[in-house]
C-alpha cells in the first residue's frame, strides 16, 4: 500500500498535506486547481488558508442559492433528524411532496421519477423513449434517438453516446447503438434525419453548456417540436444545467413557447444537494410500469426535502426578475470587458448562463485564463477551450457582480501580460 510523503511542518489537515494525499488517493479523472475549499456565503467562498473567492461557478451551475442558504440548512437539518432513507420499497413524504410541486411547476408533466443525477435522468429519458416506441410497435432499428453535436447528456455508456462530442466518447467503444447527431440549430438536418422514420425521440438542451453556452436559435425548439410531431417522435429537453431559473424563466424551453414530451432536471434542483429527476408528459407519463426502471436511492428524503425548499425559492418571480436583470448587467460588463481587453470576441447565452467567446488569438486559452482568474479571487469555468462559462449563483448580488468583473478584469490583464 502506498503512504503519503509528508514534511514535518505540514500538518494532517494543511492544504499542502490534502492536495498531496489528492494526488495519490483519487482516481485522476480531473484537474481541480490547487486549493481546497472550506466554507461558503452566498456568492463568496473561503479556501482552507481563509482566502476569499466571488463564486462565478457555483458548482457547474448547481448551487443555485448560493452557500449556506439558512433555509436550506434548516430543510436539511429537520429532516436529517427525522429519516435519512426508506428506498421506494416504501413512501415518503418530502419524495412525495416534491414530485406534485413539479408537477404543477411544470404546467405539462403528469408523473415524476426522481434520481441522483442528471445522468440518470437522461438514462430514464432514454428508455422511457425506448420503451414507448417498442409499444407503438417500432423495431429496434426504428428506435433511434437524436441528438446534437456540441451536446453534453452524462457520463454513463448510453448518455455519453448520446453526447455528441467524440472527446468524450472516445476509449470506450463499442458504444451502444441507436444514437444520431444532428448539427445544433439546423432544422433542415433534423428534418432530413427524421425522414425515413427511425428516430423515435429528439433529445436537445435549450442552451448547449458543456457545447459553449450556445442557446438555442429563434424558433428552433418550434421547428423541432413541429418536426416531432410531424414524424411522431418524443421532444425530451434536457434543462439539467440550463433549467430551474437559470435563464430567467424556471424552465428553459418556456422561453421558446413550446411543450416538450419529457424534460430532464438535476444540478439546481437540489441547490447542491444531489437529485436528479424526469417530469413525463401525458403522452408517456403510462410508459414505464412496476419494474420498468428504478434508482435505490431516487426519492431520498434528505434531497426531495432541500428541493423542494430549493423549488419553491426558484420558483419565486423576485427572484427569476433578478436572474434577467442581473444576467443583463453582467453581460455589459463582459461586453465592456472584451473592448478593454481585447480578449472576449463575444458574450452569448440567456439569464445567468453566458459563455465569453475568447478571441482569435486567444483560442484555446480558457485553462490559462480560468488559473488567472482563480488567483485573483474569482472562480470561473470554462466550457471547451475557447469559452469562459460564468453560471453564478442565482442569488448573488450588484457587489458580487462588479467584484466579480473587476476581479476578471485583473485576470485578464495578467494573463496578457504573461502571454
Amino acid at each position: 500500500m502506498n503512504s503519503v510523503a509528508m514534511s514535518p511542518s505540514d500538518s494532517p489537515s494543511s492544504t499542502a498535506a490534502l492536495l498531496a494525499t489528492a494526488q495519490q488517493v483519487f482516481v485522476p479523472v480531473y484537474q481541480p486547481r490547487a486549493l481546497v475549499l472550506d466554507h461558503g456565503r452566498g456568492a463568496r467562498l473561503w479556501d482552507r488558508d481563509g482566502r476569499e473567492y466571488i463564486d462565478f461557478a457555483a458548482g457547474i451551475a448547481v448551487c443555485s442559492l448560493g452557500h449556506a442558504d439558512p433555509e436550506l440548512v434548516a430543510a436539511l437539518h429537520a429532516q436529517a433528524q427525522k429519516l435519512w432513507h426508506t428506498s421506494n420499497v416504501f413512501h415518503n413524504a418530502p419524495a412525495i411532496e416534491l414530485a406534485a410541486a413539479l408537477v404543477a411547476a411544470s404546467g405539462f408533466a403528469q408523473r415524476v421519477f426522481l434520481c441522483n443525477s442528471g445522468a440518470e435522468a437522461n438514462e430514464a429519458a432514454i428508455k422511457l423513449a425506448r420503451r414507448w416506441a417498442t409499444q407503438q410497435g417500432r423495431a429496434p432499428e426504428r428506435r433511434t434517438m437524436l441528438s446534437f453535436q456540441g451536446s453534453f447528456h452524462g457520463r454513463t455508456l448510453a448518455t455519453v453516446t448520446a453526447t455528441a462530442q467524440p472527446k468524450y466518447q472516445q476509449g470506450f467503444e463499442p458504444l451502444p447503438a441507436g444514437f444520431r447527431y444532428c448539427a445544433f440549430n439546423d432544422l433542415d438536418a433534423v428534418a432530413t434525419a427524421l425522414a425515413d422514420g427511425s428516430v423515435c425521440a429528439v433529445l436537445v438542451e435549450p442552451v448547449q453548456g458543456e457545447g459553449g453556452v450556445m442557446p438555442a436559435a429563434p424558433g428552433f425548439l418550434a421547428g423541432l417540436r413541429a418536426l416531432c410531431d410531424r414524424h411522431d417522435a418524443l421532444l425530451i429537453c434536457d434543462e439539467i444545467q440550463c433549467g430551474m431559473g437559470r435563464t430567467g424563466t424556471l424552465f428553459a424551453h418556456a422561453q421558446d413557447g413550446v411543450v416538450p414530451d419529457v424534460v430532464t432536471l438535476a444540478k439546481a434542483l437540489g441547490a447542491g444537494f444531489p437529485i436528479g429527476a424526469m417530469l413525463a408528459g401525458p403522452r408517456v407519463a403510462e410508459v414505464l410500469q412496476y419494474g420498468a426502471h428504478g434508482s435505490t436511492f431516487g426519492g431520498n428524503p434528505l434531497a426531495a426535502a432541500v428541493a423542494g425548499v430549493a423549488l419553491r425559492r426558484l420558483s419565486a418571480p423576485q427572484l427569476l426578475a433578478a436572474v434577467q436583470r442581473h444576467g443583463a448587467t453582467l453581460r455589459r460588463g463582459l461586453e465592456a470587458l472584451a473592448v478593454e481587453t481585447g480578449v472576449i470576441a463575444s458574450v452569448r447565452g440567456r439569464g445567468l448562463m453566458l459563455g465569453a467567446v475568447l478571441a482569435e488569438a486567444h483560442r484555446g486559452q480558457a485553462g490559462a485564463i480560468l488559473d488567472h482568474a482563480h488567483r485573483a479571487g474569482l472562480l470561473l469555468l470554462q466550457a471547451g477551450a475557447d469559452v469562459l462559462r460564468i453560471v453564478p449563483p442565482l442569488v448573488l448580488d450588484e457587489a458580487d457582480i462588479e467584484q466579480g468583473l473587476a476581479r476578471l478584469a485583473q485576470a485578464l490583464r495578467t494573463y496578457r501580460a504573461a502571454a
